[in-house]
């Protein structure tokens, strides 16, 4: 029976989308398995990249996707990164992941906004080929994790000192994961963590129990963060990417409270050090006066030394990045327009974060101690 009603969906979303561009003889991945990602709020759809695009699927496609318990999601575009406004779904191939995702970028839970169950399937039909197709090919973004493309250790980890107006000088440290190798970049931060002399370290990406892994693995080599972790000066706070919701804002107190109190210099890291990385260090620049130009330029550069974008270089990437990012998370902040942000309080905007996280003024006035300068 479930089959049978699985089949009738589909069969009703064809001749749903037929007059808006759908495709006669549209691939289709029929009742696929799912998973749910809890730690990124993502539902896993158990098919790999290279299996989805044998059954005809591309970058730049519009699908329709209908869940066997009778939710659906149309005109969702499948794309390789998130390249989709804040707050809208997608699906998404990320290069390297085993599976395929339906996602919503820096959003809610689609497994739970969906209400699917592991005994639930998912159905994804073709909706209109290579609608999203010129988004896919100006964003699409790919890189190495060769070392010997990159012109430093530093290019190479995303690793930099946060030196924007009102941060003290060599004091806050952002970068890629100096413990979870996934991308082959962990024992190079590691070493330029030992190198600058890192004391403390706000891990946003990782458990307990997930550095406990990486430090059993047999390419663990980072041997300045053991010894940090084991004596209590790393936080693994394990957040989403999602900093709309209460549980992202609470961790992100729940670090800045374990700065206050500790000794720097310091790291905040994810795995990579763009996107999760991006908003607490743009937030932790906001609250001590940085300028919006400040917090950009910041944040890009995570852009420029991964896939070597910048506004000089691939203007039209480099402004629909900074569009789609760093200036939603601001406008988040900041309670305003996109337009209204060079101009915006954007440090008062950081502290109500902050509060409406938990955190007293006293608390927020500890942490810009050890961070900013006076």
């Amino acid at each position: 029976m479930k089959k049978r009603i699985l089949i009738a969906m589909i069969i009703a979303l064809c001749f749903a989308f037929a007059g808006c561009g759908a495709v006669k003889d549209a691939p289709v991945l029929e009742d696929c398995a799912i998973e749910h990602d809890v730690k990124y709020g993502n539902i896993n759809a158990m098919i790999s990249i290279d299996d989805f695009h044998a059954l005809g699927f591309e970058f730049g496609d519009s699908l329709n996707v209908a869940f066997s318990n009778g939710y659906t999601m149309e005109d969702l575009p499948y794309y390789n990164g998130f390249y989709v406004d804040i707050g809208d779904p997608e699906v998404i191939g990320y290069p390297g992941a085993e599976t395929i995702q339906i996602t919503v970028n820096y959003g809610e839970d689609p497994w739970e906004t969906a209400g699917v169950t592991n005994k639930d399937t998912v159905t994804i039909i073709l909706a209109e080929k290579g609608k999203y197709k010129s988004i896919q090919d100006a964003l699409d973004l790919q890189y190495s994790d060769d070392r010997a493309d990159y012109e430093s250790d530093e290019v190479f980890g995303n690793f930099r000192a946060v030196r924007c107006a009102g941060i003290k000088p060599d004091t806050l440290y952002r970068s890629a994961s100096p413990c979870d190798n996934e991308y082959g970049r962990a024992a190079c931060v590691d070493d330029l963590c030992e190198a600058e002399g890192i004391q403390y370290i706000m891990n946003l990406s990782d458990s307990s129990e997930e550095i406990e892994d990486f430090v059993e693995a047999e390419d663990f080599d980072s041997d300045y963060f053991l010894p940090l972790y084991e004596s209590d000066n790393v936080i693994p706070l394990d957040m989403n990417a999602d900093y709309h919701s209460e549980d992202f804002a609470r961790k992100v107190a729940e670090g800045f409270i374990a700065i206050s109190e500790q000794e720097g210099p310091y790291l905040i890291h994810c795995v990579e050090g763009k996107d999760r990385t991006g908003f607490v260090c743009a937030l932790a620049e906001a609250l001590a006066g940085a300028s919006y130009e400040e917090i950009v330029d910041d944040y890009m550069l995570s852009y420029e030394n991964y896939y070597g974008i910048t506004e000089e270089s691939d203007p039209e990437s480099y402004d629909a990045i900074k569009t789609l990012n760093i200036d939603g998370m601001l406008t988040y902040l900041a309670g305003c327009e996109a337009e209204e942000l060079p101009s915006a309080d954007l440090a008062a905007g950081a502290r109500k974060y902050l509060r409406s996280a938990g955190m007293s003024d006293a608390q927020i006035d500890a942490f810009l101690e050890r961070i900013a300068q006076n």
